[in-house]
């Protein structure tokens, strides 16, 4: 991303913004509300064009991507999601082979067993076969990423897959998630609210202030009360984890 700038009724929402993310690794996309880390990941999954400055995955331009090219290389789950109705676990799974075979082309041995690999990998070989729509929110954003991983992307993009969950499916879906990254040398991009989650399971944060970069590196480095207090504008004190170690930031 090179100075990608995007605007809506006449006024610039994000950017300009140059960013370079790297496969195998966790990116958690942070910042106040308003600060545009959706718009940001609309733009990168094509779901908006940018006004000014070039997007690209592996020195191709996403624009001179055909549409089937492009989800071969970059899976986007939206924070809007329907509940799956009428679709079992494996059905909906089964969705992420579609660019590779396309609307007419019937699915193969290798996409059945693509579908199964992506259930077992995250934790729903016993559900397979259940109602989507029976599963609790937990187990419903497993599906999904199930559906991600069956695409076999090399980037993944997660607008808030932890927006409505408690704080135990939280950390399992964000696990999840970095242990999935690993796994598959896929890069993941994924807007996380919760600062100290950021910190725990992401390997670099990106910090959004007023459409813009304000802070990207390690949590190490974000995590300072300075460079917290610029994202946020409110004092932040950071301690250390008593057990783990990590640094937890807390408000004044």
């Amino acid at each position: 991303m090179d100075g990608a700038c995007l605007s809506a009724e006449g006024r610039r929402i994000v950017g300009p913004i140059s960013l370079s993310l790297t496969r195998g690794r966790v990116y958690g996309l942070i910042g106040h509300n308003g600060s545009g880390k959706s718009s940001l990941m609309r733009m990168l999954a094509r779901q908006a064009e940018p006004d000014e400055g070039a997007i690209s995955f592996d020195g191709q331009p996403l624009v001179a991507l055909g549409g089937r090219a492009f989800a071969r290389k970059v899976a986007y789950l939206p924070q809007i999601l329907s509940t799956g109705a009428g679709l079992t676990v494996r059905e909906l799974a089964g969705f992420g082979r579609y660019p590779w075979h396309g609307p007419l082309g019937r699915p193969s041995a290798t996409d059945a067993a693509l579908v199964d690999e992506a259930v077992a990998l995250t934790g729903l070989g016993a559900h397979a076969d259940r109602p989507a729509d029976s599963l609790s929110g937990g187990e419903r954003q497993r599906a999904w990423l199930a559906m991600l991983l069956a695409q076999r992307a090399e980037f993944m993009l997660l607008d808030e897959p932890t927006a409505a969950l408690d704080v135990a499916q939280q950390i399992d879906i964000l696990g999840l998630i970095r242990g999935l990254s690993r796994i598959r040398a896929c890069g993941v991009l994924i807007i996380i609210h919760d600062i100290n989650m950021a910190a725990r399971f992401a390997d670099e944060i990106i910090a959004l202030r007023g459409g813009r970069v304000a802070a990207a590196g390690p949590p190490e480095a974000i995590m300072t009360e300075a460079t917290l207090e610029a994202i946020y504008g409110v004092p932040m004190h950071v301690l250390r984890h008593p057990g783990a170690g990590w640094p937890v930031g807390l408000p004044h």
